[in-house]
């Protein structure tokens, strides 16, 4: 099952855990309520898995890709890694399926706090569009996952402040919702 914690303030080092301390875990349901969707699969069977599909035909997830990062495999990486890492939304979900290795999703709350979720092989998140997030690697560095996306791929980020989007906005109202 996944796991999700409160970070500290440390900024160096984005690879290592900083969990908060004390430590504060954050369940799922708490995601769920951020909106953010988590899903334990099969990674072995990715190909083949009738949860996947049922998933991907459900949410409307009709193109996937899978992209390998580590040091050997992805062009430019240091810049890309950066780049990831970089505070930032999309004006779309963000869906992530982790087939190998592993990583760090980090998510800002209601409040504007980090919370870090760990992404292992067999774990799918859905990020809402307007949520502010980054991604890093683990002290393992490298991971191999699928990317979906609702019709054709739109690869923008952006950096914040990028409040004066709509989506930011829908996501905004849903968190008040959600309150």
């Amino acid at each position: 099952m996944v796991q999700a914690w409160y970070m500290d303030e440390v900024a160096a080092d984005p690879w290592r855990p900083h969990r908060a301390e004390p430590s504060r875990p954050v369940s799922l349901e708490q995601l769920r309520r951020l909106g953010v969707l988590y899903w334990k699969l099969d990674a072995d069977k990715y190909e083949n898995d009738p949860e996947l599909e049922k998933i991907r035909k459900e949410r409307n997830y009709s193109w996937m890709d899978i992209i390998t990062i580590c040091k050997d495999k992805l062009p430019n990486y240091e810049e890309k890694i950066k780049m990831f890492y970089e505070e930032h939304l999309h004006l779309d979900e963000e869906i992530r399926y982790v087939l190998e290795g592993s990583g760090y999703f980090d998510v800002r709350d209601e409040d504007d706090r980090w919370i870090r979720i760990f992404m292992e092989k067999g774990d799918m998140i859905t990020l809402p569009a307007g949520i502010y997030h980054r991604f890093t690697l683990d002290e393992q560095n490298y991971v191999k996952a699928m990317r979906l996306f609702v019709g054709e791929p739109v690869w923008t980020a952006y950096n914040r402040p990028a409040d004066h989007f709509a989506a930011r906005g829908q996501y905004l109202a849903f968190l008040a919702q959600m309150a």
